[in-house]
């Protein structure tokens, strides 16, 4: 008898450990609230800063390490990120001059550094160690589960030469691009640490709250990041309008910003910023800080009304934008995103213009409210955003392309023909070339949205993206939770695309094999070349002008989509298994009345060889 008792309370209690483990496993992300005050010498571009991070440690481990980012030391001779640079095949022309590394030249006071002189934590000294671009922290006292700590930092740092992204004196005369430029908490999710050596790509922050106190030379205007808090104090359009703000005594304003809910904080200066702002009707108010530039500054006028009108197309076609504020920022080596503003170049034609900033501002959904792991997963940010962001151009600038992906579409063909491609699991910083990083993060990751509504619908499509955003705005999705959210708006099974198309370079690839003329009907044969499965779409022309689709669904999908061409009829063919490299079936009409048989008439599937996909009876 006690025998029994023993092994049903052992029973009990497996149960109950089993039922706290599952209870301990539901989505957590960690949280930082960061104050930083920091003081900027505009002569020789070096800046002195103290830190005080409260960090809530919500997921289910104790930990004992923690892990900052030092981004600027990446621009130091014989950093990784020179030294990748120097090794890579086809380097960034931006980083490169007379075919060397820009990076390896620099002198002393043109690198970029960032060092913690101390470091606290609850008042206690802890053990730190700079490793490059990574700070590692041996903690005084584990962090708890559920638990905080605060951590108090004094640090220093210089401005690099303007390379990648950060730095001074960039090629159009803007003084500071800071981004990157502050210790930076790394990321601990359900993977573990994400403490990434800065090699030039993209970027995992921590959610929170950033209160910032920026001392600089008062003739310098400043835009990024945040709600500037002392607006009548600062001036510079920033003060309600009608207002006058008083001439401060001495050399130095110290700005004072507050960003809710963010993972990043990203600012820039410029003493010769004209600074403009544009209220977005139902939505935020926008800052445009550009240089004072005859050149450009038409451009810029010209801009603004185009931005409110992205801002709307965005939230209409994604979900609202949910801060007060947006700002665009002439600086940087291109166009960057960063929480609530972007760092652009400003000395382009009005389209480029246009074009980089709506890429841009697109990524304040795709990464900075839907925040995906940027180095492990960058398609779900570029490739999303170059998607959407492409039909917003199709829009405001009144392109009417019937296909705006074609460009798209044969960039990626392009990659998969080449031999060079990866697949996109493949860590940012992992891949050959940048030439494979590129296509396969913008290019390929657009087609995968695009080509999701040809097997899902149009419909369905748009219907995800504002589930979506809804489902998961302010957290870390993976690209398991998008699929999820497909199949949930679809009804359909969606396994086998996220798998193929993201887990292995598997290439899309059919053809009309034989047309045989059986009396009064006609038999299509149709084959599967490539490996990666699809449903097709089928149009077949009559001589007498009329048409007809055919549809075969795949069979793994469990389910259907709507007939996308509502004024053609369609007749809906048994599911095609992936296995049968074949398929079958007929036209109740003779051979002579058919004119051509095609293949997906959307030219929505990634399709590697099209020229198979189209059937054309001899003339």
């Amino acid at each position: 008898m006690q025998l029994k008792k023993t092994v049903l309370l052992i029973v009990l209690m497996a149960f109950g450990a089993l039922g706290q483990a599952q209870n301990n496993t539901p989505y957590w992300q960690q949280h930082v609230d960061y104050t930083m005050k920091v003081d900027m010498d505009v002569k020789n571009y070096q800046y002195k800063g103290t830190q005080k991070l409260v960090y809530t440690n919500n997921s289910p481990e104790e930990l004992s390490r923690v892990y900052y980012h030092l981004y600027f030391n990446a621009f130091q001779p014989g950093s990784e990120m020179d030294i990748r640079l120097q090794n890579i095949e086809d380097p960034d022309g931006r980083m490169m001059e007379e075919g060397k590394s820009r990076i390896a030249a620099l002198k002393p006071d043109e690198i970029g550094f960032l060092h913690v002189s101390s470091l606290l934590q609850d008042g206690q000294n802890v053990a730190f160690n700079e490793e490059g671009t990574v700070l590692v922290v041996e903690l005084a006292k584990p962090i708890p589960s559920g638990g905080k700590t605060t951590f108090e930092m004094a640090f220093n740092g210089q401005v690099p030469l303007q390379i990648r992204r950060s730095g001074r004196n960039n090629e159009e005369g803007v003084a500071l691009s800071m981004s990157q430029w502050y210790p930076k908490l790394a990321e601990y999710d359900f993977e573990g640490w994400h403490a990434d050596p800065y090699i030039a790509r993209e970027f995992h922050g921590v959610w929170g709250d950033f209160d910032v106190e920026l001392t600089i030379d008062k003739d310098y205007v400043v835009g990024g990041t945040g709600y500037l808090q002392n607006a009548q104090e600062i001036g510079h359009g920033y003060e309600a309008p009608g207002t006058k703000v008083k001439k401060v005594k001495g050399k130095t304003l110290t700005w004072h910003f507050k960003a809710p809910m963010v993972h990043d904080f990203m600012w820039a200066a410029d003493p010769k910023y004209v600074h403009d702002t544009l209220q977005v009707e139902n939505g935020p108010l926008l800052h445009f800080l550009y240089k004072n530039d005859p050149e450009i500054r038409d451009n810029w006028k010209k801009l603004q009304p185009k931005t409110a009108e992205a801002m709307k197309f965005y939230s209409d076609n994604i979900g609202k934008y949910p801060y007060e504020q947006y700002s665009v920022i002439h600086g940087g080596d291109g166009g960057m995103e960063y929480a609530m503003s972007t760092l652009i170049t400003g000395g382009r034609k009005f389209g480029s213009l246009v074009g980089v900033m709506t890429h841009e501002m697109a990524h304040s959904w795709f990464q900075h409210v839907l925040a995906t792991n940027e180095s492990k997963h960058e398609w779900m940010d570029e490739g999303f955003t170059t998607f959407i962001s492409t039909l917003c151009m199709n829009k405001i600038m009144e392109q009417n392309k019937e296909n705006p992906f074609e460009n798209t579409y044969n960039g990626y063909r392009r990659l998969a023909l080449s031999g060079k491609e990866q697949p996109q699991t493949t860590h940012a910083d992992r891949y050959d070339n940048n030439f494979a990083y590129g296509v396969s993060a913008y290019s390929k990751g657009a087609v995968f949205l695009a080509q999701l509504g040809y097997i899902i619908g149009q419909d369905k499509l748009m219907e995800t993206l504002h589930k979506y955003y809804d489902d998961f705005k302010f957290e870390h999705p993976t690209p398991n939770d998008f699929k999820r959210t497909a199949e949930k708006v679809s009804e359909m099974e969606l396994d086998w695309y996220l798998t193929d198309w993201t887990q292995t370079t598997n290439t899309i690839d059919y053809g009309v094999k034989d047309v045989i003329n059986e009396g009064s009907k006609t038999k299509i044969t149709l084959e599967r070349i490539g490996l990666m499965p699809m449903p097709l779409d089928i149009l077949v022309v009559y001589s007498d002008g009329t048409r007809e689709t055919f549809y075969a669904p795949l069979r793994m999908m469990r389910g259907e989509k709507e007939n996308p061409y509502g004024d053609i009829q369609r007749t809906t063919l048994p599911d095609w298994p992936w296995a049968y490299p074949t398929f079958d079936f007929a036209v109740d009409k003779p051979m002579e009345d058919i004119t051509a048989i095609m293949i997906d008439p959307s030219q929505l599937m990634a399709d590697v060889d099209p020229q198979n996909n189209l059937w054309q009876a001899n003339n």
